[in-house]
């Protein structure tokens, strides 16, 4: 069973994707915050990290630099709504930062578990 960090401060959002993914057959771990995401994929690491890039605290964008410096073999999905300058340009940044995939708010079910397979498989 693959294991799955979601970082976003999102409270509805974060639990709406656990139940998804736990019902997908994916062991889940949450973090608010990009900071919180490092402590506990550094003392428990996951297959994957899916995380939000517009946060308070550390943000996405940031999270994936330290990540790839930190944890150069971790696996990352960028997923952004937007914020002022809409999700595009967040996602491309996330790209060049070394997500592996990214995807835009709002996405089905079928999307990120598509997405999420693809990334497990390499």
């Amino acid at each position: 069973m693959a294991r799955i960090l979601i970082v976003d401060d999102d409270d509805q959002f974060r639990t709406m994707l656990t139940a998804v993914l736990v019902r997908a057959g994916y062991e889940v771990q949450e973090a608010t915050d990009g900071g919180q995401a490092i402590k506990l994929y550094g003392a428990s690491p996951t297959d994957l990290v899916i995380t939000d890039l517009v946060m308070p605290g550390k943000e996405g964008l940031e999270m994936i630099v330290e990540f790839k410096q930190l944890y150069p073999e971790a696996k990352l999905i960028a997923i952004s709504g937007g914020g002022r300058g809409g999700s595009q340009d967040y996602l491309t940044m996330a790209k060049a930062f070394g997500a592996q995939r990214v995807l835009a708010k709002p996405f089905s079910n079928r999307e990120i578990l598509e997405l999420i397979s693809q990334v497990l498989q390499g």
